[in-house]
């Protein structure tokens, strides 16, 4: 049974107040950063804050700078393993043991489709990725919090497994650019739906940009690439329906739930086609 309304309890809804989990009506409800506000929340004093820093608490950064770690350590081990860590080589030992080809993937070997995401090809390749990873890590961990931006990450990084297999499946295929993809995706919708109609206009043209030269530079995961982000973009319609309340009060637990479906959902799909 839905709830009524505080201010009109003769107006059924199924939104709460993101600030202190009132039941509001649409008359009611006044759009924040943070989702919906009742009108005495809307109304306290905050610190406000402009362009990225709008999007969330820039100092809830720590899982984007783990992430950023493993895939340095993997770079160094592959540089340490020989065979070309530091070129673009498909000749490292490691890449060979750990990157995403479909046959290995076929006989069992399924954490290729995780441990694919953590290699790259060369210094540029990682540095590349790395410096994206750091500037937008820092505008999406703060904005959804640690859990929701790891767990969206690792579920980008598998849904573009499953795109590098479907559309190049024998192919070696390595890096962490699906999963990066997927989280410019989610920074993107998430923006939209909180209506920061500025930052998600930038994060819009740096996303079409990128599919542009994913197209355009031979040697690109075009279906890594494309279905990271979409994995990504469905993480964050699950992120932005539970603050609009459309997934009850226990939004986080369901949230969480679908981007776990996503993932799960890419290594099925992985799996079927390889």
């Amino acid at each position: 049974m839905a709830e009524t309304c505080y201010r009109h309890p003769d107006r059924e809804t199924r939104v709460a107040c993101s600030n202190c989990d009132r039941p509001i009506c649409p008359e009611c409800m006044t759009p924040s950063p943070v989702g919906m506000r009742c009108p005495e929340c809307s109304r306290q004093t905050t610190k406000v804050k402009v362009g990225p820093a709008a999007f969330g608490d820039s100092e809830t950064t720590r899982g984007t700078f783990v992430l950023i770690g493993i895939n340095v350590v993997a770079f160094l081990i592959e540089v340490l393993s020989g065979g070309g860590g530091l070129g673009a080589s498909q000749a490292n030992p490691v890449v060979v043991d750990f990157g995403l080809i479909a046959l290995p993937v076929a006989d069992g070997e399924l954490y290729r489709l995780i441990t694919s995401g953590f290699l790259h090809y060369g210094f540029i390749h990682i540095a590349f990725n790395m410096y994206a990873l750091f500037i937008v890590g820092r505008l999406l961990e703060p904005a959804i919090g640690t859990l929701r931006f790891v767990a969206l990450y690792f579920a980008s990084l598998l849904a573009g497994s499953f795109g590098a297999l479907l559309l190049s499946p024998n192919s070696l295929t390595a890096g962490a650019s699906g999963a990066i993809f997927g989280i410019f995706a989610a920074a993107f919708v998430i923006a939209r739906g909180r209506r920061l109609e500025g930052i998600a206009a930038q994060l819009g043209i740096l996303l079409l940009i990128n599919i542009a030269l994913t197209f355009g530079i031979p040697g690109i995961s075009i279906g890594g690439h494309l279905f990271g982000a979409a994995g990504g973009a469905l993480c964050a319609l699950a992120i932005v329906a539970g603050e609009r309340g459309m997934l009850g009060r226990h939004h986080l637990t369901v949230e969480l739930a679908a981007i776990g479906a996503i993932g799960v959902a890419a290594v099925l799909g992985a799996v079927a086609v390889a």
